[in-house]
């Protein structure tokens, strides 16, 4: 049964026989249910049933609606447009005097709700993780007729790993795989004739690579037990990657955490390397960053981490990797400058920019800015 609110009054009332009059918009029936505000004195209706002969009080029967208003130009009249829920759960219709709910119109043709990007495109955010593939198909392609017709630009699709079976529907009605997240596929469309105009997919990995130096002149040197370096014995600086929303030096702070348990201060970034067609074909940022260490006992990863120790700084710099390769010899060479005062890498300071919501860091050379 399903339940209606009136006001403080609550009904429910039993699933009903479909009048002619009724439209489906979907495999799934979704229907359209008139309701009246009573008079002073008359009793509410629903579909002319009055409630007053509707049973209160929750039944047993799977209750297979959801629904939501939208006001009707006559100001008694409201519809409801109802969508199916799995077996077992309560469907809760709320009637709302105007203007109190505000509706996207597309919902009243059976469309797919969507929010507009800046740039005359569409997102749409499927919601509904029990959305049948034939409903879907048939809200997609009425929706993409519609956004032709308004003059829409590209359209983003975001399905729920709970809608996995979706993602081979869109791709036959045209969508192309824009990226992937551990709960989510993107999925995109271009509207007009030539080339999309959409932003490709995120094109560069960030690393970061840690010089610490303590006051004796020592590095802080590991040795990886993965990467293809496991058999080589070279100890280098700590590296990793950044986490998603993590500025550059928190990231560098963390690495050197992680993988010998040393606290540091961060101090600049010395350095960056900029190279292409790297993991996954993508191109890859490199930070080499400057840190004062706070502790100098070791606890090192023993996951990540075949050995870590404070290696004199002679002795890291007469590795191989140091003599033979040119970009590694110079940026150790510009790290001890770094270290010893002769070179001023990009230090961090937070500010507001035009568009920004956070104010986000700046990294630049401060020794000639007052």
């Amino acid at each position: 049964m399903t339940m209606m609110m009136m006001g403080e009054m609550s009904f429910l009332f039993p699933p009903m026989e479909e009048p002619a009059n009724h439209r489906h918009l979907g495999e799934d029936g979704i229907r359209q249910i008139y309701g009246r505000f009573p008079r002073k004195g008359q009793s509410p209706e629903v579909n002319g049933i009055p409630c007053k002969d509707v049973n209160p009080g929750f039944g047993s029967s799977p209750v297979k609606y959801l629904s939501w208003t939208i006001p009707r130009a006559a100001k008694s009249r409201h519809s409801f447009f109802a969508s199916p829920l799995p077996p077992g759960n309560e469907g809760l219709m709320d009637i709302f005097r105007p203007p109190t709910v505000n509706i996207p119109v597309e919902q009243e043709f059976g469309l797919l709700e969507t929010s507009e990007d800046e740039y005359g495109g569409v997102i749409i955010d499927i919601k509904n993780l029990h959305l049948s593939v034939a409903t879907f198909v048939s809200s997609l392609r009425a929706s993409l007729s519609r956004w032709k017709k308004k003059g829409k630009r590209g359209v983003w699709l975001k399905l729920r790993i709970e809608n996995a079976d979706l993602v081979p529907v869109a791709i036959k009605e045209g969508f192309r795989y824009h990226h992937a997240e551990p709960t989510y596929t993107m999925l995109t469309y271009w509207i007009p004739d030539g080339d999309c105009m959409l932003p490709p997919n995120a094109s560069h990995q960030v690393g970061i690579g840690a010089f610490v130096i303590n006051d004796n002149r020592e590095v802080l040197a590991v040795q990886e037990k993965h990467g293809g370096i496991e058999d080589s014995q070279i100890w280098k600086m700590p590296t990793g990657l950044i986490h998603q929303s993590e500025d550059i030096f928190t990231g560098a702070v963390r690495e050197v955490k992680e993988e010998t348990g040393i606290d540091s201060d961060f101090l600049e970034v010395i350095a960056f390397r900029h190279a292409h067609h790297e993991l996954f074909d993508k191109s890859d940022l490199f930070f080499l960053c400057g840190l004062k260490p706070r502790t100098l006992d070791i606890v090192k990863d023993d996951t990540e981490i075949q050995a870590a120790q404070w290696m004199p700084l002679q002795e890291f710099a007469s590795q191989p990797l140091y003599q033979e390769h040119s970009m590694s010899k110079k940026m150790l060479d510009i790290c001890i400058a770094h270290f010893e005062k002769r070179y001023k890498g990009f230090s961090t300071f937070q500010m507001y920019g035009a568009c920004d919501r956070q104010p986000p860091y700046f990294y630049f050379n401060d020794m000639d800015v007052n």
